[in-house]
């Protein structure tokens, strides 16, 4: 079986790390595995076809801005790419982020449609039934559920100067319905119960957990902290730091922290962001080097994610893995990863219940505290398992093309 897989980015950062293991495990079960990306070119145990350049991608970002219609340049791309794809002839194909810059949404489901192959479109964020946004619930909307218009989140990502987004919704319901063929799946069933109230309710939908690379995120022998830091760690991981990650939630909580007993920090910032950190906290920058990665979860105490939007970060299972338990707000499919084994849910911007929930786990027995987070991740979070789910939903779907 030959399966193409279309991404953003291919190998880094979450979804793209998501996208090589589901392609590692098609080939170890041995099938073709294709991975069409727009940027961020990586290496790949898949075979590569990128998708424009940089100067289309700046380009769609700037008509974004002027028109908010994201997802209506990269015309040319889009075309090479169909042309790629009519050549390759793969017999099902996984969409996974199709924001970003990089595709033109109109040209490639025209093809989808005329194609009929089957479509599997993992959901990352609520992008692909909205006028605008990827995210609402932070100002509890609800038009997306009927007819979005009058965006209040036109100046968020993607951002814009003007408001199309009653026409986006209307582009994308027609879109993205006109794929009879089509299967969503999501890794939260926060988001799941999401797209059902969506119009995308009539397409089948499947829930399987995001997972990890578990013999690469493990337990070390751990907490032994870097020279540089005695204290206990507070670890942080975002890509980027933003308001919507809790960034300034981490510098309320630092204000509170006895800085004699915990050190923060926070890995994926940039460069004036660290410059501009207080007394209290490390910064450091992205790394895509995921044993450095491993590294910093293990020697951290907790690791806490603060995030007011979100699906289900990665990052709280690649803690889990390493025996590091999750404090984390009770925002999307966040408190979906942990049970209260392994960590505590908070209420989203309660400063005093992030210092309450770190008291809480000294009180604990931590060493059985640590083997639960990492029993949870092998028998829920492990990708060799996992992304087993995927191969499963992409036979399914051929055999039923077939029919």
């Amino acid at each position: 079986m030959k399966v193409l897989q279309i991404n953003s980015v291919i190998n880094s950062g979450s979804t793209g790390r998501i996208a090589e293991d589901i392609g590692r495990v098609l080939i170890d079960n041995g099938h073709e595995s294709y991975i069409a990306f727009g940027r961020n070119d990586a290496k790949s145990a898949s075979q590569k076809i990128k998708i424009g350049n940089k100067l289309g991608i700046y380009f769609h970002g700037l008509i974004t801005l002027l028109t908010d219609r994201h997802g209506s340049a990269s015309y040319i791309a889009t075309r090479k790419l169909v042309r790629a794809i009519e050549s390759l002839n793969p017999d099902v194909i996984l969409l996974h982020n199709l924001h970003g810059y990089y595709l033109n949404i109109s040209v490639l489901f025209a093809y989808l449609k005329r194609t009929n192959k089957p479509v599997i479109w993992t959901l990352f964020d609520c992008w692909a039934f909205t006028g605008h946004c990827s995210y609402f619930d932070d100002i509890s909307c609800v038009k997306w559920m009927n007819q979005c218009e009058k965006c209040p989140k036109k100046e968020m990502y993607p951002k814009s100067y003007i408001d199309n987004s009653k026409l986006n919704f209307q582009t994308k319901k027609e879109l993205f319905t006109s794929i009879p063929n089509l299967t969503i799946i999501t890794h939260s069933k926060w988001l799941a119960s999401l797209t059902r109230s969506s119009f995308l309710s009539i397409c089948p939908i499947f829930v399987t957990p995001s997972a990890t690379d578990i013999s690469v995120f493990k337990p070390l022998g751990k907490k032994k902290a870097p020279k540089a830091v005695t204290n206990k760690i507070i670890l942080g991981v975002a890509n980027p730091w933003s308001e919507r990650k809790g960034l300034t939630d981490f510098l309320s909580l630092n204000a509170q922290l006895d800085k004699n007993n915990y050190t923060i920090v926070l890995i994926g910032l940039n460069e004036a962001q660290i410059d501009n950190l207080p007394k209290g906290i490390i910064g450091m920058k992205r790394t895509e080097n995921i044993q450095e990665l491993a590294g910093w979860y293990n020697q951290a105490f907790v690791f806490i994610n603060p995030t007011h939007q979100d699906n289900f970060p990665t990052t709280n299972i690649e803690a889990l893995a390493c025996g590091t338990p999750v404090i984390t707000y009770n925002t999307g499919g966040s408190p979906e990863a942990i049970d209260e084994h392994t960590g505590i849910v908070v209420p989203k911007g309660d400063i005093q219940g992030l210092k309450k929930a770190i008291e809480q786990l000294e009180q604990l027995e931590y060493d059985e505290l640590s083997k639960k987070c990492r029993q949870r991740a092998e028998m829920l979070f492990d990708k060799n398992k996992r992304f087993l789910d995927y191969l499963h939903i992409v036979e399914k779907s051929v055999q039923k093309n077939d029919q």
